[in-house]
Protein backbone atom coordinates (compact mmCIF):
# COMPACT_ATOMS: atom_id res chain seq x y z
CA UNK A 1 0.00 0.00 0.00
CA UNK A 2 1.11 3.56 -0.68
CA UNK A 3 2.36 5.29 2.43
CA UNK A 4 1.37 8.84 3.39
CA UNK A 5 3.70 11.43 4.94
CA UNK A 6 2.89 14.83 6.42
CA UNK A 7 5.90 17.12 5.98
CA UNK A 8 5.69 20.30 8.06
CA UNK A 9 7.88 23.04 6.63
CA UNK A 10 7.85 21.15 3.35
CA UNK A 11 8.04 24.23 1.12
CA UNK A 12 11.36 25.35 2.54
CA UNK A 13 14.82 24.64 1.17
CA UNK A 14 15.34 21.32 2.92
CA UNK A 15 11.66 20.38 3.07
CA UNK A 16 11.16 20.72 -0.66
CA UNK A 17 14.01 18.31 -1.37
CA UNK A 18 12.60 15.87 1.17
CA UNK A 19 9.13 16.03 -0.43
CA UNK A 20 10.73 15.38 -3.81
CA UNK A 21 12.58 12.33 -2.50
CA UNK A 22 9.52 10.89 -0.75
CA UNK A 23 7.48 11.19 -3.95
CA UNK A 24 10.24 9.46 -5.90
CA UNK A 25 10.12 6.66 -3.32
CA UNK A 26 6.39 6.19 -3.87
CA UNK A 27 4.95 8.09 -0.90
CA UNK A 28 1.91 10.35 -0.95
CA UNK A 29 2.92 13.68 0.57
CA UNK A 30 0.96 16.37 2.36
CA UNK A 31 3.22 19.42 2.47
CA UNK A 32 2.26 21.95 5.16
CA UNK A 33 3.85 25.39 5.30
CA UNK A 34 2.93 28.93 6.33
CA UNK A 35 5.47 30.40 3.85
CA UNK A 36 7.18 32.58 6.44
CA UNK A 37 10.53 31.36 5.10
CA UNK A 38 9.44 28.75 2.54
CA UNK A 39 7.88 29.37 -0.86
CA UNK A 40 5.27 27.58 -3.01
CA UNK A 41 7.72 27.94 -5.90
CA UNK A 42 9.99 25.37 -4.28
CA UNK A 43 7.37 22.63 -4.69
CA UNK A 44 5.27 23.86 -7.62
CA UNK A 45 6.75 21.17 -9.86
CA UNK A 46 5.52 18.46 -7.45
CA UNK A 47 1.79 19.32 -7.49
CA UNK A 48 -0.36 16.36 -8.49
CA UNK A 49 -2.50 13.51 -7.19
CA UNK A 50 0.25 12.25 -4.89
CA UNK A 51 1.24 15.68 -3.60
CA UNK A 52 -0.84 18.32 -1.91
CA UNK A 53 0.30 21.72 -0.69
CA UNK A 54 -1.54 23.67 1.95
CA UNK A 55 -0.87 26.93 3.72
CA UNK A 56 -1.26 26.34 7.45
CA UNK A 57 0.45 27.36 10.67
CA UNK A 58 1.17 24.32 12.83
CA UNK A 59 1.32 26.53 15.92
CA UNK A 60 -2.30 27.65 15.48
CA UNK A 61 -3.96 24.57 16.93
CA UNK A 62 -4.43 20.80 16.71
CA UNK A 63 -3.75 19.33 13.29
CA UNK A 64 -6.18 16.88 11.72
CA UNK A 65 -5.80 14.92 8.49
CA UNK A 66 -8.40 12.60 7.02
CA UNK A 67 -7.31 9.07 6.26
CA UNK A 68 -4.23 7.14 7.34
CA UNK A 69 -0.86 8.76 7.94
CA UNK A 70 2.34 6.73 8.20
CA UNK A 71 4.87 9.46 8.99
CA UNK A 72 4.88 13.00 10.35
CA UNK A 73 8.17 14.80 9.67
CA UNK A 74 8.68 18.13 11.43
CA UNK A 75 10.96 20.56 9.61
CA UNK A 76 8.83 23.59 10.51
CA UNK A 77 11.08 26.35 11.84
CA UNK A 78 13.05 29.36 10.70
CA UNK A 79 16.56 27.97 10.38
CA UNK A 80 18.93 30.77 9.40
CA UNK A 81 20.19 33.53 11.72
CA UNK A 82 18.55 36.19 9.56
CA UNK A 83 15.20 34.47 9.96
CA UNK A 84 15.19 33.55 13.62
CA UNK A 85 16.55 36.96 14.63
CA UNK A 86 13.64 38.69 12.88
CA UNK A 87 11.15 36.04 14.04
CA UNK A 88 12.24 35.21 17.60
CA UNK A 89 8.83 34.55 19.12
CA UNK A 90 7.62 32.63 16.07
CA UNK A 91 10.75 30.46 16.28
CA UNK A 92 10.11 29.64 19.93
CA UNK A 93 6.43 28.98 19.25
CA UNK A 94 6.96 26.58 16.37
CA UNK A 95 9.57 24.65 18.36
CA UNK A 96 7.18 24.27 21.28
CA UNK A 97 3.51 24.46 20.29
CA UNK A 98 4.10 23.46 16.68
CA UNK A 99 6.03 20.37 17.71
CA UNK A 100 3.36 19.42 20.27
CA UNK A 101 0.55 19.68 17.71
CA UNK A 102 2.45 17.52 15.24
CA UNK A 103 3.26 14.98 17.94
CA UNK A 104 -0.45 14.80 18.76
CA UNK A 105 -1.18 14.13 15.09
CA UNK A 106 1.41 11.34 14.99
CA UNK A 107 0.04 9.87 18.20
CA UNK A 108 -3.53 9.92 16.88
CA UNK A 109 -2.53 8.27 13.59
CA UNK A 110 -0.02 5.86 15.18
CA UNK A 111 2.47 7.31 12.75
CA UNK A 112 6.23 7.55 12.90
CA UNK A 113 7.28 11.06 14.02
CA UNK A 114 10.66 12.48 13.01
CA UNK A 115 11.96 15.76 14.42
CA UNK A 116 14.50 17.73 12.42
CA UNK A 117 16.66 19.11 15.20
CA UNK A 118 19.99 20.86 14.74
CA UNK A 119 23.67 20.91 15.56
CA UNK A 120 22.90 24.21 17.30
CA UNK A 121 21.79 22.12 20.29
CA UNK A 122 25.54 21.72 20.93
CA UNK A 123 26.05 25.50 21.00
CA UNK A 124 29.71 26.53 20.83
CA UNK A 125 31.01 23.04 21.57
CA UNK A 126 33.80 22.19 23.97
CA UNK A 127 33.95 18.61 22.63
CA UNK A 128 35.14 17.91 19.08
CA UNK A 129 33.79 16.28 17.00
CA UNK A 130 30.35 16.36 18.58
CA UNK A 131 28.79 12.98 19.52
CA UNK A 132 25.10 12.67 20.37
CA UNK A 133 26.06 12.01 24.01
CA UNK A 134 27.46 15.56 24.35
CA UNK A 135 25.04 17.85 26.20
CA UNK A 136 26.33 21.04 24.63
CA UNK A 137 27.55 24.51 25.57
CA UNK A 138 24.58 26.77 24.87
CA UNK A 139 23.97 30.35 26.00
CA UNK A 140 20.28 30.19 27.06
CA UNK A 141 19.80 33.99 26.98
CA UNK A 142 21.95 34.99 23.99
CA UNK A 143 20.64 36.18 20.61
CA UNK A 144 20.84 32.66 19.16
CA UNK A 145 18.98 31.11 22.08
CA UNK A 146 15.55 31.46 20.48
CA UNK A 147 16.58 28.86 17.91
CA UNK A 148 18.89 26.75 20.09
CA UNK A 149 16.45 26.44 22.97
CA UNK A 150 13.41 25.96 20.72
CA UNK A 151 15.10 22.91 19.24
CA UNK A 152 16.28 21.64 22.62
CA UNK A 153 12.71 21.91 23.91
CA UNK A 154 11.42 20.19 20.78
CA UNK A 155 13.78 17.29 21.48
CA UNK A 156 12.61 17.14 25.11
CA UNK A 157 8.90 17.01 24.27
CA UNK A 158 9.55 14.46 21.53
CA UNK A 159 11.23 12.15 24.03
CA UNK A 160 8.47 12.84 26.59
CA UNK A 161 5.82 11.65 24.11
CA UNK A 162 7.86 8.54 23.42
CA UNK A 163 8.21 7.73 27.13
CA UNK A 164 4.70 8.77 28.18
CA UNK A 165 2.54 7.61 25.26
CA UNK A 166 4.79 5.16 23.43
CA UNK A 167 4.73 7.38 20.32
CA UNK A 168 7.13 6.11 17.64
CA UNK A 169 9.55 9.04 17.51
CA UNK A 170 12.98 9.77 16.10
CA UNK A 171 15.28 12.79 16.30
CA UNK A 172 17.94 13.83 13.79
CA UNK A 173 20.42 16.61 14.53
CA UNK A 174 21.18 18.31 11.24
CA UNK A 175 24.55 19.94 10.65
CA UNK A 176 25.16 22.66 8.04
CA UNK A 177 23.41 21.71 4.80
CA UNK A 178 23.46 23.48 1.45
CA UNK A 179 22.25 23.12 -2.12
CA UNK A 180 19.81 24.45 -4.73
CA UNK A 181 16.76 26.40 -3.51
CA UNK A 182 18.58 28.16 -0.72
CA UNK A 183 17.58 31.80 -0.51
CA UNK A 184 20.41 34.06 -1.57
CA UNK A 185 19.80 36.47 1.30
CA UNK A 186 19.12 34.02 4.11
CA UNK A 187 22.37 34.93 5.85
CA UNK A 188 24.08 31.56 5.73
CA UNK A 189 27.64 31.31 4.49
CA UNK A 190 27.25 29.25 1.30
CA UNK A 191 24.48 31.25 -0.42
CA UNK A 192 25.97 34.54 0.80
CA UNK A 193 29.42 33.76 -0.57
CA UNK A 194 28.02 32.47 -3.87
CA UNK A 195 25.78 35.51 -4.34
CA UNK A 196 28.62 37.89 -3.61
CA UNK A 197 31.11 36.04 -5.81
CA UNK A 198 28.76 35.86 -8.81
CA UNK A 199 27.95 39.57 -8.45
CA UNK A 200 31.61 40.53 -8.16
CA UNK A 201 30.99 41.97 -4.70
CA UNK A 202 33.36 41.65 -1.74
CA UNK A 203 32.94 38.33 0.03
CA UNK A 204 32.22 39.01 3.70
CA UNK A 205 33.92 36.61 6.13
CA UNK A 206 33.03 36.86 9.80
CA UNK A 207 36.05 37.37 12.06
CA UNK A 208 39.32 35.95 10.80
CA UNK A 209 37.50 33.02 9.19
CA UNK A 210 39.26 30.36 11.26
CA UNK A 211 35.96 29.01 12.61
CA UNK A 212 35.08 25.70 11.00
CA UNK A 213 31.95 24.11 9.56
CA UNK A 214 31.05 20.72 8.08
CA UNK A 215 28.94 21.13 4.95
CA UNK A 216 26.51 18.43 3.81
CA UNK A 217 25.04 18.51 0.29
CA UNK A 218 21.26 18.35 0.48
CA UNK A 219 20.64 14.97 -1.28
CA UNK A 220 22.87 13.28 1.30
CA UNK A 221 21.06 14.92 4.19
CA UNK A 222 17.65 14.02 2.79
CA UNK A 223 18.73 10.40 2.45
CA UNK A 224 19.58 10.39 6.14
CA UNK A 225 16.14 11.75 7.08
CA UNK A 226 14.44 9.12 4.92
CA UNK A 227 16.47 6.33 6.52
CA UNK A 228 15.55 7.67 9.96
CA UNK A 229 11.87 7.82 8.97
CA UNK A 230 11.93 4.20 7.84
CA UNK A 231 13.70 3.02 11.00
CA UNK A 232 12.51 2.56 14.58
CA UNK A 233 15.51 4.40 16.01
CA UNK A 234 14.78 6.98 18.71
CA UNK A 235 17.94 9.01 18.31
CA UNK A 236 19.11 11.65 18.46
CA UNK A 237 21.28 10.88 15.44
CA UNK A 238 23.77 13.33 13.91
CA UNK A 239 23.48 13.88 10.16
CA UNK A 240 26.27 15.82 8.50
CA UNK A 241 29.47 15.70 6.52
CA UNK A 242 32.63 14.52 8.27
CA UNK A 243 34.73 16.88 6.12
CA UNK A 244 35.59 20.04 8.08
CA UNK A 245 36.51 23.35 6.48
CA UNK A 246 37.31 26.84 7.74
CA UNK A 247 34.96 29.65 6.76
CA UNK A 248 37.84 31.52 5.14
CA UNK A 249 38.80 28.51 3.04
CA UNK A 250 35.16 28.10 2.04
CA UNK A 251 35.06 31.71 0.81
CA UNK A 252 38.29 31.21 -1.15
CA UNK A 253 37.02 27.94 -2.62
CA UNK A 254 33.73 29.47 -3.78
CA UNK A 255 35.65 32.35 -5.32
CA UNK A 256 37.80 29.85 -7.23
CA UNK A 257 34.84 27.75 -8.40
CA UNK A 258 32.92 30.79 -9.63
CA UNK A 259 35.95 32.33 -11.33
CA UNK A 260 35.21 35.53 -9.44
CA UNK A 261 37.61 38.40 -8.90
CA UNK A 262 35.87 39.37 -5.66
CA UNK A 263 38.02 40.38 -2.76
CA UNK A 264 37.53 39.03 0.75
CA UNK A 265 36.69 41.43 3.56
CA UNK A 266 36.40 40.62 7.23
CA UNK A 267 33.41 41.69 9.32
CA UNK A 268 32.67 41.23 13.04
CA UNK A 269 31.68 37.74 14.14
CA UNK A 270 28.14 37.32 15.48
CA UNK A 271 27.62 36.75 19.18
CA UNK A 272 27.95 33.08 20.20
CA UNK A 273 29.08 32.06 16.72
CA UNK A 274 30.45 28.49 17.13
CA UNK A 275 34.22 28.19 16.68
CA UNK A 276 34.18 24.55 15.59
CA UNK A 277 31.50 22.33 14.13
CA UNK A 278 31.87 18.72 12.98
CA UNK A 279 29.58 15.78 13.70
CA UNK A 280 30.53 12.40 15.01
CA UNK A 281 28.41 10.28 12.64
CA UNK A 282 29.28 6.87 14.05
CA UNK A 283 25.69 6.22 15.11
CA UNK A 284 24.29 7.15 11.69
CA UNK A 285 26.79 4.86 9.98
CA UNK A 286 26.28 1.91 12.31
CA UNK A 287 22.52 2.12 12.93
CA UNK A 288 21.19 3.70 9.73
CA UNK A 289 23.86 2.59 7.26
CA UNK A 290 24.23 6.26 6.31
CA UNK A 291 27.20 8.44 5.43
CA UNK A 292 27.58 11.55 3.30
CA UNK A 293 28.73 10.57 -0.18
CA UNK A 294 28.93 13.82 -2.15
CA UNK A 295 32.25 15.63 -2.02
CA UNK A 296 32.11 19.28 -1.00
CA UNK A 297 33.51 20.36 -4.37
CA UNK A 298 30.82 18.45 -6.27
CA UNK A 299 28.07 19.89 -4.09
CA UNK A 300 29.38 23.44 -4.28
CA UNK A 301 29.75 23.23 -8.06
CA UNK A 302 26.15 22.04 -8.45
CA UNK A 303 24.89 24.75 -6.11
CA UNK A 304 26.81 27.47 -7.93
CA UNK A 305 25.42 26.22 -11.25
CA UNK A 306 21.90 26.50 -9.83
CA UNK A 307 22.51 30.04 -8.60
CA UNK A 308 23.83 31.00 -12.04
CA UNK A 309 20.41 30.16 -13.52
CA UNK A 310 18.59 32.48 -11.12
CA UNK A 311 18.01 36.16 -11.76
CA UNK A 312 20.04 38.33 -9.44
CA UNK A 313 18.50 37.70 -6.03
CA UNK A 314 17.03 40.66 -4.22
CA UNK A 315 15.92 41.16 -0.60
CA UNK A 316 12.35 40.44 -1.75
CA UNK A 317 13.18 36.74 -1.59
CA UNK A 318 12.72 37.06 2.17
CA UNK A 319 9.01 37.62 1.68
CA UNK A 320 6.47 34.79 1.75
CA UNK A 321 5.74 33.29 -1.66
CA UNK A 322 2.55 33.88 -3.61
CA UNK A 323 -0.09 31.11 -3.73
CA UNK A 324 -0.12 28.76 -6.69
CA UNK A 325 -2.81 26.54 -8.14
CA UNK A 326 -3.40 23.63 -5.78
CA UNK A 327 -2.92 25.79 -2.69
CA UNK A 328 -5.86 26.73 -0.53
CA UNK A 329 -4.71 29.64 1.64
CA UNK A 330 -5.87 29.50 5.21
CA UNK A 331 -7.48 26.06 4.95
CA UNK A 332 -7.25 23.88 8.05
CA UNK A 333 -5.68 20.50 7.53
CA UNK A 334 -8.96 18.80 8.32
CA UNK A 335 -10.41 20.21 5.09
CA UNK A 336 -7.80 18.51 2.95
CA UNK A 337 -7.89 14.87 1.88
CA UNK A 338 -5.20 13.25 -0.18
CA UNK A 339 -6.55 12.33 -3.60
CA UNK A 340 -7.31 8.65 -3.87
CA UNK A 341 -6.76 7.91 -0.19
CA UNK A 342 -10.06 6.04 0.11
CA UNK A 343 -9.13 3.77 -2.77
CA UNK A 344 -5.88 2.48 -1.26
Amino acid sequence: MTRTAVVAGGAGFLGSHLCERLLADGWRVLCVDNFVTGSPENVAHLLGDAFRLIEADVTAGPQTVEGPVDAVINLASPASPVDYHRLPLETLRVGSEGTRHLLDLAREKRARFVLASTSETYGDPLVHPQPESYWGNVNPVGPRSVYDEAKRYAEAITMAYRRTYGTDTGIVRIFNTYGPRMRAHDGRAVPTFIRQALAGQPITVAGDGSQTRSLCYVPDLVDGIVRMTESELAGPVNLGNQEEISVLRLAEWIRELTGSASGIVHVPRPTDDPSIRRPDTTKAREELGWAAEFTTERGLTATIDWFRTRPESAPEDLRPGAPLEGLRPGSPLEDLQLAGAEEM
